[in-house]
């Protein structure tokens, strides 16, 4: 079964400096082409299922597929950004110590975070698009590479990577886009 999984667009405001934010006009800009790269390649499915972070920019970002395929957005708290346990003015800083961590250096909160990511894509029955942020598709590639570090791509704002569940086995077909330039 195909999943794909979409960063979200650029958003209109760091991470570090706002909690929710919405997306900035070229992140709509990638959102819509997202949607474009991706109307050929899904219409093929019989049933097919969006599933969004709850968080605005990745929501912003499924708009314009389920608006051209006439498909509700499912929101997925699973898929959400990582936990961050430190307050909004703080976050560069842990987020740039995060990003050169592994997976075993983590919190509880974090890792419980990375343990429900994965039961929803093992619970996943079709076809399935999912908005999600940079470190959700990290952790997903991560485990399917045995990557232990928590940073192991850097895909570009709305870059598709496609995946596989079979079983229980989730197998990376493709990398999306990839950064050219640091996160931070």
């Amino acid at each position: 079964m195909n999943i794909y999984l979409v960063r979200h667009g650029e958003a209109a405001q760091k991470w570090w400096r706002s909690d929710d934010p919405d997306l900035s006009a070229l992140g709509r800009d990638q959102a819509t082409q997202a949607a474009e790269t991706l109307l050929p390649v899904v219409r093929k499915y019989q049933t097919l299922r969006l599933v969004s972070s709850p968080l605005l920019r990745a929501r912003e970002t499924a708009a314009p597929l389920s608006d051209a395929l006439g498909i509700g957005v499912e929101v997925d708290e699973a898929f959400r950004e990582i936990p961050s346990p430190v307050p909004v003015r703080e976050r560069r800083r842990w987020l740039g110590e995060f990003m050169h961590q592994h997976w075993s250096e983590q919190p509880e909160e974090v890792l419980q975070w990375h343990q429900s990511l994965f039961r929803s894509l093992l619970a996943t029955r079709q076809p399935t698009v999912v908005f999600t942020h940079f470190v959700v598709v990290n952790a997903v590639v991560g485990e399917i590479t045995d990557s232990t570090k928590t940073t192991c791509c850097l895909p570009a704002n709305a870059s598709i990577t496609h995946i596989q569940l079979t079983g229980d086995t989730l197998r990376l077909v493709a990398l999306g886009e990839q950064l050219q330039t640091t996160v931070l």
